[in-house]
């Protein structure tokens, strides 16, 4: 093992998504070099898509965070109401009815991640990456070299805050029209994900991998080892069961 790739393991290790931020200031420089390595990330053709909007401002911060919890909350909750109580994500799984436990869940965190000294809100131009392939566009079942680039970024971005000692959440956006009018955002620009980033609140968690064995086939797919759909549901469960105390004391978020 080289010192290198120790260092590297050391990092993606660190890496966990924080769920309840200090609201202590960040150290000066921390967000410029954070950018500085997102920007090295892979894209199609390098056409570097990539553009940021760093949110320090406390009351843009709060807005983002209301019109997450009305429009983005609002609809994960309401969608997982159809999955069975032991099948839903941990950050919903509460007692009660349907209308009581989202009172509970829009009451238990009234700040949420705008306590973060910063936001890191990561677009995309699309135009940009037309450098790409035209394939790139067009294959991949709605993911494009857009996407991809983007996730990329965002990854290096969760990374270079880990190896500063600091905290990340992954926010995806699923409806982003209301956080584009709020930042500004021209039309034909995606808003991808929002990043806060500062020191986690609460101690660090071990995260959950399944076994690197379990993953890996050599030379071919083995068949034998494909799961049926009723060995996946079992698999949901049992990982539930296994991540719920990620979740427990805070509001959901990737791991």
């Amino acid at each position: 093992m080289t010192p290198e790739y120790k260092m590297l393991m050391d990092v993606l290790l660190r890496r966990v998504s924080v769920r309840t931020f200090k609201p202590d200031p960040l150290p000066e420089g921390a967000i410029e070099k954070i950018l500085e390595a997102g920007r090295w990330a892979m894209s199609g053709a390098n056409s570097q898509p990539w553009e940021f909007i760093v949110v320090r401002d406390p009351q843009t911060k709060k807005l983002l965070w209301e019109t997450y919890l009305d429009i983005n909350a609002a609809y994960i909750f309401w969608m997982e109401q159809m999955r069975v109580d032991d099948l839903r994500h941990p950050a919903f799984q509460i007692p009660g009815t349907p209308d009581e436990q989202w009172e509970y869940y829009k009451g238990k965190d009234p700040e949420g991640w705008s306590v973060a000294p910063a936001l890191i809100v990561v677009l995309g131009d699309g135009r940009r990456q037309w450098g790409t392939v035209m394939g790139g566009h067009t294959f991949g079942r709605g993911m494009t070299h857009l996407t991809d680039g983007l996730a990329n970024c965002c990854q290096i971005i969760h990374l270079a805050a880990a190896a500063l000692g600091l905290g990340t959440q992954w926010v995806t956006i699923h409806v982003q029209e209301s956080f584009k009018r709020i930042l500004g955002v021209p039309d034909v620009l995606t808003l991808h994900t929002i990043i806060p980033v500062g020191f986690p609140a609460n101690d660090r968690k071990k995260g959950v991998r399944r076994p690197l064995a379990e993953m890996i086939h050599n030379d071919s797919y083995d068949k034998a080892r494909t799961l049926s759909d009723r060995d996946i549901v079992e698999y949901l469960r049992k990982l539930r069961r296994r991540t719920m105390p990620s979740y427990r004391g805070s509001k959901g978020g990737g791991r």
